[in-house]
Order: structure tokens, then sequence, then C-alpha cells
């Protein structure tokens, strides 16, 4: 069978064939494979599951009952695993004839995912939850080898910070399954909550599951017969759960359930509000490992995955450094710090895991704290080049950077976008699709890619969450906006080799995906307009030509400035406007179902030198008498270090006068800067210096600062915000 590359080839008279990830190899033939009435599904005996799983979608969306044949290769659609004819593990080839469509492949994987394929041939409908009546079942003739260039295509899921109940798991399971994503990274454990039952510790779900009084609880566990109903179900789907019990930080709910854990023993409550706990598993306790061993039994008893991960991350060791318990184990050791403490712990789990023949992960701290004797296999999350850390050790790495992969954080920084993390820059589409990754081997020390999806927003307090008496589940179509379309790209990422992508096919093929996404009920980022052209007339004016991703939508936009609705006029041809913000333009498919606008952010070029616009005032915004302005620096402040506010008025002839400045960490005060100042337009800006000392990652930051115009309100102005040291 002859094969080439896919390269936005496509038989002709035929439509686009839009597969994500994109397959090795294709070709496609003329003609069409039709769906009979009557479909037989033929499958070897070790395929039943597969076979089980296409039965039931076709007659979900088709209404066509498919018959199952076990052990024959006759039918409409077969399935076969020829180890021979399809050597590598995950790979599988799929022939579409005018006949009939068959995947052979090596696994059982590898039929899941040829199958996959097959469905991304068939209309979108296919996906739907009901019957569609109207809809002509058909699908291109092709020939397909295809095989995953990594071995780990993961992403990781918080339910520790916010808890998501099964079903949404499985739900996210199934949207992994379609786009070959393999290894769902579990994070069960956190400050926040406790998701697994442990039966010899019940006080862990009991306890550290909960938070918040009564009437406003927050939380939620698995019982071990959901966590085997979610390995099972994913099973069939070709993911692997990896379970996440975090140690020596991020385990405060475990301490509230069970204080002496701790190097203090004192007690606490499971926090309603994201913060990193400087309380740690008391290292130096017999009790403490004693717990570790029968938590992490029990975890290996109940997950057949290869892998424990035990997290390792931000722990801040000063209770360690003040605990007799802990010093007294130092000077056992001979350990001269006490973050050479988290070494030995990982040690000690590594050593467990050996004997059941399972591999440890975590973050890159576990390999970055101490010399770890066995070889385990770090999430690189900092930095990309952390992974040269992993090289010089002689452990392995699986890229996760922060910069690409976390999709928690917003795509971009445009009114409207929703709450999201706000530590780093934005991630587009188009930078998690450009991850660099180096190709993979044997010998490598990277064996793959995986997103990560925090939760933390959820307990900042304004996000809003499900109310279960109204069967809602709003926090669940949130955690979806941020994924999608993004895990497309990390599915991409992970799939094939970096030589082969190309953002613009790829950016067409997202486009016939969203119909995908809504048959499956799934929510998604939809992006908004896109401008073609740009052109800068004679009287100074601008003409944009702009497009749209999103297959059959609209464009409606506004020419004022103002923010557009479905009701706005509609695009037809080129636009003209005075001024590039005059234009707001948004992608509209339906009534309910529409893009942000596309904006162009202000200009603050000539204020470079003083960093980042965080703040402007208006006159309608100037009180006569002392008052707070209040306004949010989360990613602003970036860490720790000094850092400068300047105050600069800009137009008006009155004067403002400014007081104390107060920097917040959730509802911490972290620095105080009094002042009593009077500023015009005109004058030198006023700069208020201040230090930050206990930065944490993912937790909000604000600033008061006492601004009013005693004289009048005719004034207007911005407020910057750099780092200065």
């Amino acid at each position: 069978m002859a094969f080439f590359c896919l390269t936005n080839i496509y038989a002709q008279d035929t439509a686009p064939v839009s597969i994500i990830p994109q397959p090795l190899k294709m070709e496609t033939k003329t003609g069409e494979f039709l769906l009979p009435e009557k479909v037989v599904i033929a499958y070897d005996s070790q395929l039943k599951a597969q076979a089980e799983y296409l039965q039931e979608v076709l007659a979900r969306s088709t209404g066509r009952v498919a018959v199952l044949k076990e052990g024959k290769d006759k039918g409409n659609i077969v399935l076969l695993r020829d180890t021979v004819a399809v050597p590598v593990a995950e790979a599988y080839t799929l022939s579409v004839t005018k006949k009939c469509a068959k995947v052979v492949a090596a696994d059982a994987n590898g039929a899941f995912y040829g199958i996959q394929t097959l469905l991304q041939l068939f209309p979108a409908e296919v996906y739907s939850v009901s019957w569609q009546r109207n809809t002509e079942w058909k699908a291109p003739c092709v020939e397909i080898y295809d095989a995953p260039e990594r071995p780990w295509r993961g992403l990781m899921m918080d339910v520790a910070r916010y808890f998501y109940d099964k079903e949404f798991i499985k739900k996210t399971i199934d949207m992994m399954g379609m786009y070959k994503l393999n290894k769902l990274q579990f994070h069960l454990i956190d400050d926040s909550g406790w998701r697994l039952e442990i039966k010899k510790y019940p006080r862990l779900t009991e306890v550290g599951a909960w938070a918040g009084p009564d009437t406003r609880r927050l939380g939620g566990y698995y019982t071990q017969d959901d966590i085997r109903e979610m390995i099972a179900y994913a099973k069939v789907r070709g993911v692997e759960l990896v379970p996440e019990i975090e140690f020596p930080a991020h385990i405060l709910s475990a301490v509230v359930a069970y204080p002496w854990l701790s190097c203090t023993g004192v007690q606490h409550e499971v926090p309603t509000q994201h913060f990193i706990s400087r309380d740690l598993l008391c290292a130096g306790k017999e009790t403490s490992i004693e717990f570790l061993h029968n938590v992490l039994e029990e975890t290996c008893d109940l997950f057949p995955s290869a892998y424990i991960n035990i997290g390792g991350d931000e722990a801040v060791y000063t209770r360690w450094e003040k605990c007799p318990d802990c010093q007294a184990l130092m000077k056992r050791e001979g350990l001269k710090k006490a973050s050479d403490l988290q070494g030995y712990l990982t040690n000690v789990v590594a050593e467990m895991m050996k004997k059941k023949g399972r591999t440890l992960i975590g973050w890159d701290e576990i390999i970055q704290r101490g010399k770890v004797n066995e070889q385990v296999v770090a999430l690189s999350w900092h930095n990309p080049n952390d992974t040269l850390v992993a090289t010089k050790t002689g452990h392995k790495a699986i890229l996760t950077p922060a910069s690409h992969m976390y999709l928690d954080f917003p795509e971009k920084s445009i009114p409207g976008e929703i709450q999201a993390a706000t530590w780093c820059p934005p991630i587009s589409l188009e930078k998690c699709y450009s991850m660099p990754i180096n190709d993979y081997s044997e010998s490598s020390t990277t064996i793959g890619v995986q997103a990560c999806y925090w939760s933390d927003q959820f307990i900042h307090g304004n996000a809003l969450q499900e109310f279960a008496p109204l069967h809602e589940n709003r926090s669940e179509n949130y955690a979806e906006y941020l994924l999608f379309p993004r895990l497309m790209a990390v599915s991409e990422v992970a799939w094939m080799k970096q030589s082969k992508r190309n953002w613009e096919d790829f950016r067409q093929r997202v486009g016939a995906h969203f119909a995908r996404l809504d048959n499956k009920g799934c929510h998604y980022r939809m992006p908004e307009p896109r401008i073609v052209r740009e052109e800068k007339n004679a009287d100074g004016s601008i003409t944009f030509t702009l497009t749209t991703d999103v297959p059959g939508a609209e464009i409606r936009y506004t020419t004022n400035g103002r923010y557009p609705n479905v009701h706005s006029a509609k695009y037809t041809a080129p636009i003209t406007v005075a001024n590039r913000e005059d234009l707001r333009a948004i992608a509209v498919v339906s009534t309910n179902r529409y893009s942000l606008p596309l904006y162009f952010a202000p200009d603050y070029s000539a204020y470079k030198a003083y960093g980042q616009h965080v703040f402007g005032w208006e006159p309608l915004r100037i009180q006569p008498k002392p008052s707070n302005w209040r306004f949010e620096v989360t990613g602003k402040v970036s860490g720790n270090g000094a850092y400068e506010l300047t105050v600069i008025p800009t137009r008006g002839d009155n004067s403002v006068c400014l007081g104390t400045m107060k920097l917040w960490k959730r509802n911490e005060l972290m620095a105080e800067v009094k002042a009593d100042k009077t500023v015009k337009a005109g004058q030198q800006p006023v700069a208020y210096r201040f230090t930050m000392e206990a930065f944490e990652a993912g937790t909000p930051f604000h600033i008061e600062l006492e601004g009013y115009a005693p004289q009048g309100n005719d004034t207007s102005g911005m407020i910057f915000l750099r780092k200065v040291e």
C-alpha cells in the first residue's frame, strides 16, 4: 500500500478531510463509504470493548443498531488486531473503501484511535447524543497509517481545588480519547480538599473533603467504587488514570483531618480561598512515613497505572527548619539543609513504589531537592529547559511548561474574557500549538507532553459555581471553555513530529471541529473574527477585510468602539473606520453562541518605561473626598522583589490628591506605602516603591490607592506597575 504525508491533499469533489491530530500518512481515494441501514461490526475477540463502544456511538446518533460478530473479518466495519501488520504500540491502519471500513491495530488503544479517525470522517452529527434522522452517513474513501510520536500525551485535571463529579470526569476522558490523549493525571489532593476515599483513614474524606459552612459547603470525593468505574471507562478509551497523592506541601486537607501529620500539630480548617499552606507533612515522624505507606498502598491497589504521582512542588521549608523531629532526622541522615528532607522522602517513597513495579512522577522540584536514587519522571512546569536537569541526573521528563501548557490561563486578555489565571501571560491557540519539543526516540529524556488545568479560580470567591438543587453545571462549562479548542493543539503537539506541524493547516482543521464539539455537548471558546487585510487610506482612515474561522458563522460589527451584539450590522464587505479602535466585531453562530469581540488594545508604548498599565481614571471615577481606587494586579506582580507603581495624570485642569497605597494578596496586606502628594497633568508623575516578599503563583493580588480631586473632577490619567529588581 502506498502512503504519503498529509499536507492539505484532498481528492477532487470531496469535502476537506479535517482529522485531529493529523495522521502520520494518508491517501484519499475517489468514492465514499455509505453506512448501510443494517450495520455489521466484525471484530477480533480482544477488541470486544472497542466494538461495543462503536456500536453505542452509531446507535445513539445514526439510529442504526449494529450487529456485532466476534472472530470474523466480514462486516461493514472490521476491527482487527495484528501485531505483524502493525507492530507499533497504539498505531493503526484505516482503510475505507466503498464497501467497508477496516481498522487494523497492534493493540486495543490503536484500534480505538482508528475508530476515532473513522468517526472524524463521518458528518459532525455522528457525535450527537440523539438520533439525527436527516443526515447522510457517508465517509470519504481513504488509506491511513497512523502512529503516535510520543508515549505520554496527557492532561492534568485539578479536582482537589474544585471538585468535579465522576460524570464530568468521564466526559473529559471521552474527549481525551476522541483526540488520542492517553494519560489523565488525577490531581486528587491539595490544601483545599482530599478527594480519594482511603479506607484506613476515613477522616481524610469525612473532614478533609469539605470546606466552608453547611449552607455554602464546598467539596466532595470519589469512593473507591467511583474510581474503579472511571478506570474501566478510561481503559476502553485508551486513557490511563494516574493518581497524584501530593506531598510534602499542598496537603493541608490531610493535616486538618489528622493534625499529627504536621510538624506543629495545630488544628486548621480546610480553606475556602486558594493559598499555599506552609504546613508540610512532617518528615521526621515515623507516623508520617507510616501514613504515606498506607495511603500509597491503597492507592496502588486501586489504580493499575504504571505511574504514581507524588506532586512535590512549592514546598516552603520553614516548618521543617524549626521542627525537632525533622532536625533530628537531618542529623541522623547527614543532611545539610531542610530542603534535602524532600529528597529523603522522595527516596523513601520511590523505594516503596519500586517494590510494586511502579514509576514515580512528580513536578520538577522532586529532582531538584536532594539526590533521588531511583529513576523518576519530572513534570517540567517552570521552563522547558528544565528537562536538561533530568538528562544530567539520569531521570525522565514530561514537558508541561506554564508558558504553553497551562490551560487555566485565558487565550487572550480582551474585554469580556472569563476569569482565569493571570500570573503568566495568556496562551493563545497558536502559542499552545507552537510549543517546541524534540522528536522522540527510545533514548529520549522527554517522554511526552502534558497540559494542565488548575481549578483554583473557583475558590477565589467570585467565579460562578454549580448550584446542585437546580442541577446547574456552570463550572464544568467554564472548564471546557478554557480547555477547548486548545486541547486539540495539545493533542497534535503530543501526537506528531514537530517538523510536521503546520499552524495554518491546523487552524483550518480546527474550524471543522466546532460542529463536532457542539454535537458532543462540549463547550469551547469560539475564536473572534480575524483580520485578512488592513489598509491605510490616503485620508488616514483604515479599511479592514475580515473573516471567521467558524464555518457558517456570520460577522456582526460596530464602528463606534462599542461592544457589538448579535443584532449589530452584518459584515458583507470590507469596513472603513477613522481609527483602528473604532472597529469591534464578533463571530455569531446563533443568538446564544458567539465570540468575544475583535479588539485593538490601547497603545501604551509611549509609557513603556513605566511598566504595565494596571488602571486608568476618567472624571466620573473621581470623588471630591478621600476614597480608594481598587484594581487587580494579578500577573503584574509576578514574583518576589521591588516594584514601582507610577501615577500619571494625562489630561484636565484639576489636581489629584494621592494618599496611602496598599498591596493585598487575597485578604493579606503585603505592603503599605504612606504618602500625601498632589499631581496634575503636565507635572512629574508620582511613584510608589514597595517590596513583595511572599509571592504565591496563582494567587490574586490587588492594590488599593487613595485618590481624590477636591477642586473638581476635570482629570484623567493612567497608572503603571513595573518590577525594578
